[in-house]
C-alpha cells in the first residue's frame, strides 16, 4: 500500500471509501438510520472541505496499485503535553485483515513521533470488531465516553491510548 497525504481534491475519494465501509463496519451495532445520519453529519462534502480548509485534521489515503483502498485522519493537540488523536481509520471490507490497517496506523505514528507528541489517542465503539486489532496495537482503554451527536444519537466510545517513546 502508498500511502499519501490528501487535499480538498480528494473529498469525494474519502466519501466514496467510506459510505462503501461504514454500512459493512457499522451495520451489525447500529441502525441504518444512525449510520445515515452519522454519514451525513460528519461525511458531507461541506463538513469535509471545512476541515481541510481549517487544517484541523490531517487526512491521508491508501492506495493499492493506484486504487484508493483505505484512508484516516489524525490531528495534533496540546493537552497538558503534546498528543495525537486518530480521528479516522477506515479500511474498505475485502483489503482488512491483510495489515493495511497496520500500516496506516504506523504513518500515523511515525507522523506524531516527528511532531514529538508523547501519546496517540483514539476513539473506538465499544463494540466495534477493531477494538481488538487496537489492543494488539498497544492501545490501552483509559475511559468510557458517550458522546450526544444529536438526533437522539450517542457515540458510546472506549478512549484508548498508546504512549509514544
Amino acid at each position: 500500500m502508498i500511502i499519501k497525504k490528501a487535499g480538498i481534491a480528494d473529498i469525494e475519494i474519502i466519501r466514496s471509501l467510506v459510505f462503501k465501509i461504514w454500512p459493512s463496519a457499522y451495520s451489525a451495532i447500529l441502525s441504518e438510520a444512525q449510520i445515515r445520519y452519522m454519514l451525513d453529519l460528519l461525511y458531507n462534502a461541506d463538513e469535509l472541505k471545512q476541515q481541510f480548509q481549517s487544517h484541523t485534521y490531517q487526512y491521508v489515503i491508501g492506495y493499492q496499485k493506484n486504487i484508493p483502498i483505505a484512508f484516516a485522519a489524525y490531528h495534533i493537540f496540546n493537552d497538558d503535553g503534546l498528543k495525537c488523536k486518530l480521528d479516522k481509520i477506515y479500511i474498505l471490507p475485502q483489503q482488512q485483515k491483510t495489515g493495511f490497517g497496520k500500516q496506516l496506523l504506523l504513518y500515523v505514528l511515525k507522523e506524531a513521533k516527528q511532531e514529538n507528541t508523547i501519546s496517540l489517542t483514539l476513539n473506538v465503539n465499544r463494540y466495534n470488531k477493531a477494538l481488538d486489532f487496537y489492543v494488539k496495537m498497544g492501545f490501552k482503554i483509559i475511559k468510557e465516553e458517550d458522546i450526544d451527536i444529536g438526533n437522539g444519537y450517542f457515540m458510546n466510545d472506549y478512549v484508548m491510548e498508546m504512549k509514544i517513546s
